[in-house]
């Protein structure tokens, strides 16, 4: 099978704006950008992750794509714009897709636009209900690169952005395209915080993964592109595994079947064995019931002795980003020329026998010439993707 490769990354985040700050605070295990805020769950401060940068606008003639989460993104596509027209250049318009993953889209501006509609019965004149849209961010981007290659949204909760980029691979794989921008963006919304709280999932303070004191999520928002094609690149995709429990609405299968079944496709489908993974990034929302099926299923397939972290108390859940967000920290482990700084985990190290021990990296842990890098994602509904990326 020919191998697709990742040649650019956009980011931003809690950890910082750009590629340079993010990996500075990855590198260190950087919680200053969980910020308590007390505007989304009434009567409840919680700890997010939000994006602190100046955001561009969106152009004037896209009333209809003016949103944070669409500015967001405009943020993260900028940081790659020369990768992007110099493969629009090179390959044509018409041979250059997007797809892209999100769960909240414009959200915000429809909360906003009804909260108006509450206090003064009619809608604000700038409120387009387009703005909310599931589609928006990949029809934005079409219209602000101009390309004319397939360009669509992939809404799987959780595994949003990790599902876009297999989908993206697959375009290129099938010749439709020889470039595709992919990647995730979500942006905070009182709707998916109070959602969560009414699971009883939100944190009650910094979340704690793989902890047994774990009490829930911590929510964050952010943007991460990549520019794929099969030109050679720093970095490949090794291998995708997907697959779906239809266990439950919202809980896992408490036996993990599917999330192993995921991580051993994907093993199987790079021809690697699970003791060649330098470094995984667990799913780790530090649920009661996520890390208890992650800890057993990752040490079925990997042991307990591949270094591993959840990186979700630097940055928040970032729902529909997150998969692209967690495979931009392992892109980022494996272009360090040299030894890379292991993400750490952070938590409070206290143990709950009932999970599966597991390498749980620490401050100042590395990475010799980090080779193979991967990362698990689940979401509700039991969609499950493993994506192994490696140098080439």
């Amino acid at each position: 099978m020919t191998r697709v490769y990742l040649h650019a990354l956009g980011i931003l985040n809690a950890l910082g704006s750009d590629v340079a700050s993010v990996r500075r605070g990855l590198y260190a295990g950087s919680t200053q950008g969980m910020r308590v805020r007390d505007d989304f769950i009434p009567g409840r401060p919680v700890h997010v992750g939000a994006v602190h940068a100046d955001l561009p606008p969106i152009e004037a003639q896209w009333p209809e794509y003016n949103s944070r989460n669409n500015r967001i993104l405009a943020a993260a596509v900028g940081q790659i714009h020369p990768q992007v027209d110099a493969a629009i250049h090179k390959y044509g318009a018409a041979r250059v897709g997007i797809v892209l993953g999100t769960g909240t889209s414009g959200i915000t501006e429809g909360e906003q636009a009804y909260a108006h509609f509450l206090s003064h019965g009619a809608f604000p004149a700038a409120y387009d209900y387009r703005q909310q849209e599931i589609s928006g961010p990949s029809e934005y981007l079409r219209h602000a690169l101009s390309v004319h290659g397939p360009a669509w949204t992939v809404s799987t909760a959780c595994t949003s952005s990790a599902k876009a980029l297999a989908s993206a691979r697959r375009l290129l794989h099938a010749g439709i395209c020889d470039a595709v921008v992919s990647g995730g963006v979500d942006s905070l919304c009182r709707l998916t915080l109070n959602g969560f709280a009414a699971l009883k999932s939100v944190a009650s303070g910094l979340c704690n993964p793989f902890s047994r004191n774990r009490d829930g999520i911590n929510i964050g928002e952010g943007a991460a592109v990549f520019l794929l094609s099969r030109e050679p690149g720093p970095v490949c995709v090794l291998g995708v595994g997907e697959s779906s429990d239809a266990w439950h609405i919202s809980a896992p299968d408490p036996q993990g079947r599917g999330a192993e079944l995921a991580m051993r496709q994907a093993l199987s489908e790079a021809g690697v064995p699970a003791a060649q993974v330098d470094y995984l990034n667990l799913h780790g929302t530090a649920t009661v019931q996520n890390d208890l099926v992650e800890s057993h299923a990752v040490a079925r397939v990997f042991g307990g002795e591949t270094p591993c972290s959840s990186t979700k108390p630097l940055v928040g859940h970032m729902l529909g980003a997150a998969g692209a967000t967690e495979l931009a920290f392992c892109w980022l482990l494996l272009t360090e020329p040299a030894a890379a700084p292991l993400p750490p985990h952070v938590w409070d190290g206290a143990v709950d026998p009932a999970l599966a021990p597991l390498r749980l990296c620490r401050a100042g842990d590395t990475a010799q010439h980090c080779r193979i890098a991967a990362s698990n994602s689940f979401a509700f509904g039991g969609s499950n993707i493993c994506v192994l990326l490696g140098r080439d």
